[in-house]
């Protein structure tokens, strides 16, 4: 399938390598014309209107939500942003606790590493910084050991983050976004409680760079009995572009809800 529309892209916003101004390039050599930004729990202060168009790239606002369930934590991902108050009120209240997880989860692998990391304390900030910046000090510790020895779920200097309950995210998101769908269904531990959500969203990310086999035809399913939307997306937190998303046709649809672009 030829992918035109890479729905699901982070930036140096949140815990991505692409910028606003390197964000084009990138999704020329990725064979895209259009793309979503949906840092985590950010909207990119760099975007002003739900959709805009940047050296002929189609730029959709959007963000990536982090909501509690009762059985796990599941993402949605919301598209064609129109900021409202109280999205704006409920997303300043998570950066502010995502600053104060960062800053106790830094102190805490300094106190047992004996060492100091470089870490930005600012809006956007996650472990995948606080991994770069042990793997950038005079720890013998890796990015990816970082998680496994430190600050995965399990790791001894994690610390948890605050985290809105899914009727609320959901509510927020139908409120400001054009399309809601959830994220990357078979990455969760209980893929069919996820499922579950899709009933009160709009769509369900159809089309994701898995690393195992996945049985695709559950989302079928889901999405004909709730005549939902199909997203897709690569979850780039690099710069390649296009390794997953929408076909022509699948975009097509998906654009229908959308505003129509500014300039």
């Amino acid at each position: 399938m030829d992918v035109v529309a890479d729905l699901h892209v982070h930036t140096t916003a949140s815990d991505g390598q692409l910028s606003l101004s390197t964000l084009p390039g990138a999704a020329r050599r990725g064979g895209v014309d259009v793309v979503a930004v949906t840092d985590h729990d950010r909207l990119h202060p760099g975007l002003d209107a739900p959709v805009t168009t940047r050296e002929g790239v189609t730029v959709i606002r959007g963000i990536e939500l982090r909501v509690e369930t009762p059985t796990q934590r599941v993402d949605l991902l919301g598209y064609g942003v129109r900021e409202t108050e109280a999205l704006r009120t409920e997303l300043n209240h998570i950066q502010t606790d995502r600053v104060r997880r960062a800053r106790r989860m830094t102190e805490r692998v300094e106190a047992r590493l004996d060492v100091d990391l470089a870490v930005a304390f600012e809006d956007g900030v996650g472990r995948p910084h606080i991994a770069r910046a042990i793997a950038e000090s005079d720890a013998d510790c890796g990015y990816q050991e970082a998680f496994d020895r430190l600050i995965g779920n399990d790791g001894p200097c994690y610390v948890p983050r605050d985290v809105p309950p899914a009727e609320r995210g959901v509510r927020l998101l139908r409120a400001a976004c054009a399309v809601v769908s959830l994220a990357h269904p078979f990455r969760y531990d209980e893929t069919d409680a996820a499922l579950e959500l899709a009933a009160d969203l709009d769509a369900v990310e159809r089309y994701y760079p898995y690393d195992r086999e996945v049985d695709e035809t559950r989302l079928d399913r889901v999405i004909d009995r709730h005549d939902l939307l199909a997203t897709g997306g690569s979850d780039a937190h690099d710069e390649r572009l296009g390794v997953a998303g929408l076909s022509a046709d699948a975009y097509a649809r998906f654009a229908s809800r959308l505003p129509d672009a500014q300039g």
